[in-house]
């Protein structure tokens, strides 16, 4: 079983979006002092009266439809709560973070893969003629046992990287041809190697920075010289998962060599520094259309509490917040049930979302702390 790794995850106050430093071994202890685990499980690790959340339910899956997930079964959540004497403890933005991460750490947002397929692809790809599972086959080359960024993706993708040109020079003594490689080609060989018995106690770590020094490496590594600005590369990626990314740098180290343009070496703290620049901040956040989110807002009759006159409820359209799937789950869960109970008074159902309409709403909420 994977063990937590670290991650970084969007959440924001103020006026401007801040990086917080979440840790998905925080997650995993949360998990379990916040009582979650009575319930629910990750990856068959817990309770069975709500679902593992190791394990997807949409190859969608995103922080807002988690998000959304948790508001629509909340008052449930909270009735099961009470019967059982279960405390709501407290979960802050910091801790809800930390929670994110750990469901990462699982897998949650990454898209399923299947082991017997990765198997059947570690041997029709031809990866066994240098790659032992426990034992080296090939002078110098470790076998899958003893690899360590497994379970560390920013690794994965520096070691992916850099070791695509040598593969090439080795593949091609045998006339071999080293294979492009889909995104659903790496999850599933990912999830086979894994769970092997020599690497499925394997530790993984995962830490994302603020980015700040992302830009500078974009240039000095020469990615300016075909992509025109990180932001620009940012938007193509959006969205998608570090497996993704990770397949798409493989397939495209030979075109750049192709252009006379040599790639250049990726140490792991320097590949974390550049995609944290151009990924971790806006996966997160998610990506949403305020119009739409601004008929969800009056819709489910948020604004019946929300900026109503006479109401105690707070002001959030304007008020100088940023929010996040995090941030989103933070506030449900510190002033939900005050919320359920003044609905309850005044008549109002409880708003259920789905993905697309929870990340509509926080950037209608985004849109308007910053045009007010």
């Amino acid at each position: 079983m994977m063990r937590p790794l670290t991650i970084l995850l969007v959440s924001a106050v103020g006026a401007h979006a801040a990086v917080i430093a979440a840790d998905s071994a925080r997650g995993a202890r949360l998990f379990e002092t916040l009582s979650c685990i009575q319930c629910h499980s990750v990856n068959g690790k817990g309770g069975r009266t709500g679902p593992d959340l190791g394990r997807l339910v949409d190859r969608n899956f995103t922080p807002a439809s988690l998000a959304a997930t948790m508001w629509n079964h909340a008052p449930t959540m909270w009735a099961l709560m009470r019967e059982r004497s279960i405390p709501l403890g407290h979960l802050d933005e910091q801790a809800a973070a930390d929670l994110f991460a750990y469901f990462y750490s699982a897998r949650f947002f990454e898209k399923p893969g299947d082991a017997g397929r990765g198997k059947r692809l570690f041997s029709d790809l031809r990866c066994a003629q240098c790659h032992g599972l426990n034992s080296p086959v090939r002078p110098g080359v470790r076998p899958v046992s003893e690899w360590t960024s497994m379970n560390a993706p920013f690794g994965l993708a520096a070691a992916m990287w850099n070791h695509r040109a040598s593969m090439q020079a080795a593949a091609a003594e045998t006339r071999m041809r080293l294979p492009e490689l889909s995104e659903q080609d790496l999850s599933d060989l990912l999830v086979y190697v894994r769970n092997l018995p020599g690497t499925r106690e394997q530790g993984g770590k995962f830490e994302t920075t603020s980015g700040a020094d992302g830009e500078a490496l974009f240039r000095s590594k020469g990615c300016i010289a075909c992509h025109r600005a990180g932001s620009e590369l940012g938007r193509r990626i959006k969205g998608d998962t570090l497996t993704e990314i990770a397949a798409a740098m493989w397939n495209h180290a030979p075109k750049m060599a192709a252009a006379g343009a040599p790639p250049a070496h990726f140490e792991p703290a320097e590949m974390r520094e550049l995609l944290s620049y151009l990924w971790a901040k806006q996966f997160f956040e998610d990506a949403g259309d305020a119009g739409r989110g601004k008929r969800v807002f009056t819709e489910k009759r948020c604004s019946s509490c929300h900026g109503a006159a006479g109401s105690n409820a707070p002001r959030i359209v304007g008020a100088g917040a940023r929010f996040s799937g995090p941030s989103m789950v933070s506030a449900l869960w510190r002033h939900g049930p005050a919320m359920l109970e003044q609905m309850k008074v005044k008549g109002v159902p409880w708003p259920r979302f789905d993905g697309h309409e929870m990340t509509n709403l926080i950037a209608y909420l985004d849109s308007g702390s910053a045009n007010q």
